[in-house]
């Protein structure tokens, strides 16, 4: 039995309303299924779990009131038969705790958690260690740091648990919080409909405020703790748009390629060749994230920005790709993005081309530690081999963590990205 608690969906989150179950009391649950429904100041998140199991009791119900990071939500249990042996089994006879399965660890934060990483965990017995695939150098890490291997989701190939996984576990700092008090439920009269409209104003205006406060607080941070270093390139783009509106004629309207997409895969395939970008600063310390997930900066209609992570961009075809960029535009405006999605990314890409915006030099969300700024192309003066021409062309910027990173880093990671952007057949 475990308990699923508030989880955390950014560095700058302290609470979030709860708006819907998805479940219900003996409902089974599987791995990074959305179970929840919660309110922060950037909007409505669909909120996953990381284990399996049954739901077998739900402790907080839905309403207007701010729960705190850390507050129990559900209990969760394994969902094992009881022995049946047809005889009436006394009360102690229940299973001992080394029999419950690996897959039913609880999502509960333990002390000292990473900033941005919403899968909570829980303890278990010894025994079960036995079970669970991790490597040598992480059971002795974790050891060392008291960290229960049951309570550890690992980010290896299959599964199995590295030494990043254990650092990340002891960098928790969530103190469970006592069970929210729910107002009980008020049925107030339905105002009439003229009514509706002047109302609708006021309730807009406070998401932008407080989703200017979520912002504020964070980039605050960001300038305070980050000390950031910049720097730009130039990218000849011509023969890149040649080649991507060659290969949009061979596509009906809604299979084309956007260009944001070729500028989103070369950031991607670039952080394969230099990941010291692609993470988290945590406890003075650089982690590097195996997997990549960008960013993608989104503008909201009711204002404001959010940068949710398209998941495994290096391993997505473009077409692939673009399916996930329509996807998540869509979700992110409509409030229905999920939690992983607000705490996963690795790195943050924003395109501010479409607005007219030749340079971006852009803030760096902790604890990630670089975001990649790209302008409009336009036509500019080019000088090639001794030749003037003109050619259409796009400025990239870098800001990077200096605690995470060189300028030589920095230098060999744009690089890489113009050479993908001047190769598109390599993306």
């Amino acid at each position: 039995m475990a308990e699923f608690l508030m989880p955390s969906l950014g560095a700058d989150m302290e609470s979030a309303a709860l708006v819907s179950w998805k479940v219900k009391p003996g409902d089974p649950i599987k791995r990074g299924m959305a179970i929840a429904e919660v309110e922060t100041d950037k909007g409505v998140i669909e909120v996953e779990i990381f284990d399996e199991g049954v739901v077998e009791k739900l402790l907080a119900q839905p309403g207007p009131e701010r729960i705190k990071v850390g507050t129990p939500l559900a209990v969760v249990g394994s969902g094992a038969p009881a022995p049946d042996n047809g005889k009436p089994q006394p009360p102690q006879a229940k299973p001992a705790p080394a029999a419950i399965p690996v897959a039913t660890a609880a999502y509960r934060s333990a002390p000292d958690h990473h900033p941005m990483d919403h899968r909570a965990v829980a303890q278990a017995e010894a025994p079960a260690h036995a079970r669970i695939q991790a490597s040598p150098s992480a059971r002795k890490l974790a050891r060392e740091l008291g960290v229960e291997l049951t309570a550890v989701k690992g980010t290896g190939p299959h599964g199995v648990i590295q030494r990043a996984d254990i650092e990340r576990a002891a960098a928790v700092k969530a103190t469970p919080m006592p069970q929210p008090t729910v107002a009980p439920k008020v049925e107030l009269p339905v105002p009439p409909r003229k009514e509706v409209a002047p109302a609708a104003q006021p309730a807009a205006e406070q998401f932008q405020k407080n989703m200017r406060r979520a912002i504020a607080a964070a980039m605050s941070r960001a300038n305070r703790d980050i000390p950031h270093y910049y720097l730009q390139t130039d990218i000849d783009m011509t023969h890149t748009l040649r080649w991507l509106e060659e290969q949009n004629a061979k596509r009906s309207v809604k299979e084309r390629i956007l260009p944001a997409v070729l500028l989103v895969k070369a950031v991607a395939k670039a952080l394969v060749e230099v990941p010291q970008l692609n993470g988290y600063w945590v406890e003075d310390e650089l982690r590097i994230e195996e997997g990549i997930h960008i960013g993608f900066a989104i503008s909201l209609r009711q204002g404001g920005l959010i940068a949710p992570a398209l998941h495994n961009a290096d391993l997505l075809s473009l077409d692939e790709l673009m399916n996930a960029v329509r996807d998540l535009i869509m979700r992110t405006r409509s409030n229905r993005l999920r939690s992983s999605e607000l705490t996963d990314a690795t790195i943050t890409v924003s395109n501010l081309g479409d607005l007219g915006v030749e340079t971006v030099y852009g803030v760096i969300y902790p604890p990630q530690v670089a975001l990649v700024g790209f302008g409009k192309v336009g036509e500019r003066p080019w000088a090639e081999n001794g030749m003037l021409t003109v050619r259409k062309v796009l400025t990239a910027t870098l800001a990077a963590d200096h605690r995470a990173s060189d300028g030589t880093q920095g230098a060999q990671f744009l690089e890489a990205i113009k050479r993908y952007l001047k190769e598109p057949d390599q993306l």
